[in-house]
This record gives C-alpha cells, sequence and structure tokens, in this order.
C-alpha cells in the first residue's frame, strides 16, 4: 500500500546556475570558501536584493521561507589566487589596521577565492500551510525576481546568474520541483534499457514532506528523515556591523528520476525547460496529476 503523497505547498521556483557560483559558509580573511550548493543566507539574500532592501533592514519574513535544493549539476570546484596591491608604489598599498602602509615585499596581499564552476540548481522556496499574508509575500517575493531592485548574483557579485532566475510560482512547488527536466546529461548504460538515475536533493528539514512518486524511492541512499549535519548558514542579520548567523540542520535525500528528464545541456535542456514551463507551470497552479 502506497503511503499518502504530503499537502502541497504553495511557493516559487528559481534556476540558479551560471559560469561561477560561491556560496560562502566559513570564509575569513584570506580564504574564501563556497558550499557545494546554494546556502539558505545567500538565496534569502538574493530575495532581500531583488525587493530593495537594504543591509540593516529586517529579514524576519524571508527566513520563514522554507529551502529545498535539487542539485542537477554539482560543478567542479574552482580556487582562483587573488592578489591586492601588487605592482604599486609604497604610498599606494593596501593599509594596515594600524592606519599604516605595507613595506616591501609584504605591499601584495593574497587570497584564495574557490567557486562552483558549471553547476546548475534547481530551488524550491515555500511556506507550509500558507495564510493569505503568506501568499502575499510569495507573491511579493517572485514579482520581485521578475524585476529586481538590484542585481542579483549567485553567492557573490562576481558571480550573475547566466539568465532569468525565477522559473514561476504553483500551489505545489515541490512537485515540480521534482519533475522539471534536469539541467545534466542521463547517464550512460552502453546498450542497456535506460535507468533512472540518481538526484540529490538538500533541504532544512526531514523530507518527509518531499511528494516522491513510488517509482523514485530508492533503498540503497538516504531517506532524508534524519540529519546529515548542521551549516551555519540561517541568516539573523546581514547588518554590515552585526552580521550574524545560526546553525540550521542539512537533510540530504535522493531520489531515481527518470532517464528522459534528464535534458542534456545548453539549448537542449532550455528547449525542454521552456516546454515544461509552457504547458505545465503556466499559471501559479499546480497539479500532481
Amino acid at each position: 500500500m502506497t503511503s499518502p503523497l504530503p499537502e502541497p505547498e504553495p511557493g516559487f521556483l528559481l534556476r540558479l546556475t551560471g559560469a561561477l557560483q560561491s556560496w560562502g559558509l566559513h570564509s575569513h580573511f584570506n580564504e574564501r570558501d563556497t558550499a557545494s550548493f546554494p546556502t539558505r543566507s545567500g538565496v534569502i539574500g538574493m530575495l532581500a536584493s531583488a525587493l530593495g532592501r537594504r543591509r540593516d533592514q529586517p529579514i524576519d519574513d524571508l527566513t520563514a521561507l522554507r529551502l529545498t535544493v535539487r542539485i542537477d549539476r554539482p560543478g567542479v570546484l574552482l580556487r582562483d589566487l587573488h592578489t591586492v596591491g601588487g605592482g604599486l608604489p609604497g604610498k599606494a598599498t593596501v593599509t594596515t589596521a594600524e592606519g599604516k602602509k605595507r613595506p616591501g615585499d609584504t605591499g601584495t596581499l593574497l587570497t584564495h577565492r574557490y567557486y562552483l564552476a558549471d553547476a546548475a540548481f534547481t530551488v524550491a522556496l515555500t511556506l507550509p500551510q500558507a495564510t493569505a499574508e503568506d501568499r502575499s509575500l510569495l507573491d511579493h517575493c517572485a514579482n520581485a525576481l521578475r524585476t529586481p531592485r538590484w542585481p542579483l548574483h549567485l553567492g557573490r557579485r562576481s558571480c550573475p546568474p547566466e539568465g532569468p532566475v525565477l522559473l514561476g510560482q504553483s500551489d505545489d512547488a515541490l512537485h515540480h520541483l521534482i519533475h522539471l527536466p534536469l539541467a545534466a546529461r542521463p547517464a550512460e548504460n552502453r546498450g542497456a534499457e535506460p535507468r533512472p538515475g540518481p538526484v540529490e536533493f538538500l533541504a532544512d528539514r526531514p523530507m518527509t514532506f518531499l511528494p516522491a512518486p513510488p517509482h523514485a524511492l530508492s533503498e540503497t541512499h538516504e531517506d532524508g528523515t534524519h540529519a546529515s549535519g548542521q551549516v551555519n548558514d540561517q541568516p539573523v542579520s546581514y547588518h554590515p556591523s552585526q552580521r550574524a548567523y545560526r546553525a540550521r540542520p542539512l537533510h540530504r535525500r535522493t531520489l531515481l528520476l527518470p532517464h528522459a528528464q534528464f535534458a542534456g545541456l545548453g539549448t537542449h535542456q532550455l528547449i525542454a525547460l521552456g516546454r515544461y514551463l509552457d504547458t505545465r507551470l503556466h499559471t501559479t497552479e499546480g497539479s500532481r496529476r
């Protein structure tokens, strides 16, 4: 007997892909890291930017949104050696904390900055058991993403998205998160029958809420019930002098998605995505059937 699907959750879907992405978690001084997925702090910061909120304005309403990430392509970790101040005369080098100039060969500052190259993620932001006020917030955020007040970026300002970020709204956003065409090539089976491929999902809560069809369930992968760890990316404040984040659980779940859902790269995937959006996500209503 199949378990009933969880209640639909209204929300909107984002396509986060570009040449480079960088979602910092532990960046300090000369080491600027990146998580292997879009962080809550980065995505909520993107929403705040679209809405035109300053860093000193509250974000309590945005932090109520639930984040679920589908990893279409994990990308490749890239390290960039970044220099500041090299080749300048002494008077023009970087100023120290004491207000002095760096002497001699210490005038050049080196930093290591990490990026995800050629990664692609599909993200659902939802509000379970949404009230009329919640739905108004979802509409407001979606409209802001269509016409953002400030430019959007994939973690860092130097990482613009390759195209429009908003895919659309739905009363059943998680259904579409599972069924949207993947920006990835299917695995080669060398003449065998096409088989489903594993796709990882990440969330900030136990994944009993994910409406996974029976054929997508895997007994050999994590089911997302228990947290696989913690990440320090729940934003409390973006204020420049009072920036603060809290730890939150990270849940992982792998689903086996149909071979035909792997739409490939480039124009092939964009055509498949456009066809899906036109026929199945062209209004704010969504259906599991």
